[in-house]
């Protein structure tokens, strides 16, 4: 993951801070020095890593800072506010006009992700109430229609192609069908090139003054680093691009062009690629990712990704069962459901304060596959109610889901500790009540997976 070395070099750095109880100005030195070295092997321009480290260190060796009860929490904070303010300080939103339809210009290099972004980003406008219409533009690269127009089916967002034709002409086209068909947003998808040449701007810039964009976004690739910044530079002095769609943060990125680019333009990252899904596109926080990069968690976004996968219905009739000291495991299959549409067990465990000490503890993916996998091959009666499950049964069972009877026997006894857990709860409290509110989310040690 991005940030994954930086994060542990800055830890490592204010760990050895917090040890030393009072701090004196050489080992503010020290750690600021450790905190440059860290910058630069993430790949952050030097200029910007030179200003970040002399402002931290000029706020850090305050007299009130240095005399405080615990001066190395305050030199964090200190930290942690300078890295939001270079990534931008808040989320910014997508440029929309008052005028139907807003048209956004996606624009980028050749590789970057540009076509697959337009759709993840229609996919995500789509999910809050716009009607989103891609458009392709790509009249170069070999099969980016087919791929946008595939992409359009698999989010169910309708494309406007008109083939090999004119850019400008099929920009144009486009948007006069959008205002035809009801399409409130226009997202077009635009050429690239393997770099940046005159006769590429040429036409971005005509199909700029043709449609007159509302946001003209900028793919930029993460993995790319300190070109990254050169990339964003150049299509900002020809396009005054609006914001930026940093693409592939899931990969082993080390950061740098998400710290920088910001700074070095003056424009915002308003989203960022996390994952190769269509719904992995994310609004971009400067302070929730500053957060995570300290190892201080992002609890905000797990939140939000606890409440896209929240089935209210399913919460509510949980709550009634939890009432009457009722919890199978059919219960249990609907709650490993719903963790797992938050996505990887790794980017939760990251996003919890504490959880990113836990350095070489990865969540198992494959357990929770197997724990799936062997409530699917019981029958409803056996959900309902384990205790039925004798030699015969489990072997049945282990044989249908791939696994064994120590697995099998591993699951019941994990479940076991769960339901006495939900029993020892006062009937009607406060507690029960909030477990069934939030879908019966187990603690974390004894989930599948941990």
């Amino acid at each position: 993951m991005a940030f994954e070395s930086l994060s542990e070099k800055l830890e490592t750095t204010f760990r050895k801070l917090k040890g030393k109880g009072r701090l004196t100005e050489m080992d503010i030195n020290e750690a600021m020095r450790d905190v440059r070295l860290a910058l630069l092997e993430a790949d952050v321009n030097f200029k910007l890593v030179k200003d970040f480290v002399n402002r931290i260190s000029e706020k850090s060796k305050n007299k009130e800072v240095l005399e405080s009860l615990s001066p190395a929490q305050m030199v964090i904070k200190i930290v942690n506010d300078e890295l939001t303010a270079l990534m931008g300080s808040e989320n910014k939103k997508l440029n929309l006009s008052s005028k139907s339809p807003s048209v956004v210009m996606m624009v980028g290099l050749q590789g970057a992700g540009k076509t697959t972004n337009a759709a993840k980003l229609a996919l995500n406008q789509k999910k809050l109430g716009k009607r989103p219409l891609l458009v392709a533009c790509d009249v170069y690269r070999p099969a980016a229609i087919d791929q946008l127009i595939k992409l359009g089916k698999d989010t169910d967002v309708p494309v406007f192609e008109q083939g090999k034709g004119n850019p400008v002409q099929i920009a144009e086209a486009g948007i006069a069908h959008a205002k035809k068909f009801g399409n409130d947003l226009v997202i077009i998808d635009t050429a690239g090139r393997l770099h940046i040449d005159e006769e590429l701007m040429q036409e971005l810039i005509s199909i700029k003054e043709a449609v007159k964009p509302s946001e003209i976004m900028l793919v930029v690739d993460a993995m790319t680093g300190q070109d990254a910044v050169n990339v964003a530079q150049s299509f900002d002095e020809k396009l005054d691009i609006t914001g930026l769609l940093l693409s592939k943060l899931d990969g082993d990125a080390r950061g740098g062009a998400a710290l920088s680019v910001t700074a070095m333009t003056g424009k915002p990252i308003k989203f960022t690629g996390t994952g190769e899904k269509m719904d992995k596109l994310e609004p971009f926080y400067p302070d929730r990712m500053a957060s995570r990069i300290l190892g201080m968690g992002d609890v905000l976004s797990l939140i939000e990704k606890a409440e896209k996968s929240f089935d209210e219905k399913k919460a509510t009739e949980l709550a009634e069962k939890l009432k009457k000291n009722k919890f199978t495991l059919a219960d249990y299959y609907d709650q490993l459901v719903q963790i797992k549409s938050m996505g990887s067990l790794e980017d939760i465990a990251a996003m919890i304060p504490g959880m990113s000490g836990l350095k070489g503890v990865k969540p198992d993916e494959d357990i929770m596959k197997k724990t799936e996998a062997m409530i699917l091959s019981m029958t409803p009666k056996e959900r309902e109610n384990p205790n039925i499950l004798g030699s015969s049964r489990k072997k049945r069972i282990a044989a249908g889901s791939g696994t064994n009877v120590s697995e099998l026997n591993r699951l019941l006894k994990q479940y076991e500790m769960m339901n006495k857990m939900v029993k020892s709860m006062t009937a009607g409290g406060k507690k029960r009540k909030k477990l069934g509110k939030m879908g019966g989310f187990p603690g974390i040690s004894g989930f599948p997976g941990f």
